[in-house]
């Protein structure tokens, strides 16, 4: 017999819902830097100095 599972929380809900919104405004804070030409210099020296 199979019991069918709860439906979720809507706390739980909202907390997934929070998680995604602050990953993707991550993302898209890092994604910006790319259009920053210091930035891009800088990630570049410090890819060079692992060498």
């Amino acid at each position: 017999m199979h019991t069918p599972h709860p439906p979720p929380k809507p706390r739980s809900r909202a907390l997934r819902w929070l998680g995604a919104a602050v990953a993707v405004l991550l993302c898209l804070a890092v994604f910006g830097m790319y259009t920053v030409p210091e930035f891009m210099v800088m990630l570049a020296d410090q890819m060079w100095a692992c060498f």
